[in-house]
């Protein structure tokens, strides 16, 4: 049976009504990717209907095997089967945005500041200790269930500490995509289901072009102009295409990019428990970066750069695929960079993460207190980062 998706060009009125239910979860997404997809099934599919449930399922899996943000991209592919190529971009304004602005005008005020020995930065940082915590766990039982993968998470961890440098992430990774690619042989999914995008191969042939295009040209271009310009756009676009398993992930990528050289670890650090506060996308912590370092137009340089693979790849995928998600090689590929990113995740959560926060013994209860609050209490969130903000002022 295939299921066809495609339509004619949108109305205005469509990409008004795109624009206005993806700003209305943007300001309302609390909780990270998982509970975005949450927030997305009850407006999307089951109050509106705009895809029914075997076409959303199909949509995550591809949003989940790509590198990115897995909820903004969800929420594209969304805008792209309900209003086309403008849908998927009209979804991302409305998804995005709030964050970015919230974070852009945080950035603003703690300039003002002196950042590095205030007690609610101290707050904070145990925030970051008790969400990544969280993260890992929640990903490990999934991502690392057998003996194998936790092997390739343990190697991955070692490496990225031991081996500091700009191209270890990519290197393990890719690593990690091959030993699963030949390690784990699944079988062909022989399913006919498939499902028709709004988007034809040539434009997803384009789109892919381009992303391998800038993810090679930028580091040459740095090399040979003293640009700082084309130097920020490559860090963060980099970052943006070289993440899998959610916005946590990400945070090793940037803090290695941009600290101490452009943004102090303070900053940095109060920036990431400023970005659990607010809704949306874990990845617009890049705007509160791009913002310390060059004002709002640094926040949305930042923003487009880090957000930019992730368009490219959903845009350049939808038209592959019914194909990619049949192979069996291909998930096993991805089933080795998901361990992958576990190891990549604890060693970002030992350093910066855990080492500038934990200090005393009272710091250590502190982030038991907040880690427990998010995990067994399941409370909001916000409710973890003023808790955190309050108990770094004690401390």
């Amino acid at each position: 049976m295939k299921q066809s998706l495609k339509q004619g060009k949108p109305s205005i009125k469509t990409l008004l009504e795109i624009l206005l239910v993806s700003t209305k979860l943007g300001l309302t997404s609390f909780g990270g990717p998982t509970a975005h997809l949450g927030y997305f099934h009850e407006e999307y599919i089951r109050r509106r209907k705009w895809l029914d449930e075997k076409s959303y399922a199909e949509l995550v899996a591809l949003c989940q095997f790509l590198p990115g943000p897995a909820s903004s991209q969800v929420g594209m592919g969304i805008g792209i089967m309900r209003g086309g190529f403008l849908g998927g971009i009209a979804s991302f304004i409305g998804f995005t945005m709030p964050s970015v602005i919230a974070l852009i005008l945080f950035a603003i005020f703690v300039q003002g500041f002196d950042v590095g020995d205030a007690g609610w930065i101290h707050g904070l940082k145990l925030v970051a200790v008790a969400v990544v915590a969280h993260a890992i766990l929640g990903m490990a039982g999934n991502l690392v269930p057998d003996l194998k993968r936790k092997t390739i998470a343990i190697f991955a961890l070692a490496a990225v500490l031991l081996w500091q440098t700009v191209y270890t992430q990519v290197s393990v990774i890719m690593l990690a995509a091959i030993i699963g690619f030949f390690v784990y042989k699944q079988q062909d999914d022989k399913e006919t289901n498939s499902l028709e995008f709004p988007i034809s191969r040539k434009v997803g042939f384009v789109c892919l072009t381009f992303f391998f295009a800038l993810l090679i040209s930028l580091p040459l271009l740095r090399e040979f102009t003293s640009s700082k310009f084309i130097a920020i756009f490559d860090s963060f676009y980099r970052s943006g295409s070289l993440v899998f398993g959610g916005g946590h992930v990400v945070l090793p990528l940037l803090e290695r990019e941009f600290v101490p050289t452009f943004i102090s670890d303070a900053s940095f650090l109060a920036g990431y428990g400023a970005t659990q506060a607010v809704p949306g996308p874990l990845f617009t912590f890049a705007a509160y970066i791009g913002a310390v370092m060059d004002g709002w137009i640094g926040g949305l340089v930042a923003t487009i750069a880090i957000f930019l693979p992730a368009f490219l790849l959903v845009y350049g995928t939808l038209p592959f695929w019914n194909r990619l998600r049949r192979n069996g090689k291909m998930k096993g590929a991805l089933m080795g960079v998901n361990a992958a990113v576990v190891g990549i995740l604890i060693a970002a959560f030992y350093d910066p993460i855990f080492t500038s926060a934990i200090v005393l013994p009272i710091d250590f209860i502190g982030a038991i207190i907040l880690y427990s609050m998010l995990s067994y209490w399941k409370l909001a969130p916000w409710i973890v980062v003023v808790t955190g903000i309050f108990l770094g002022l004690i401390i």
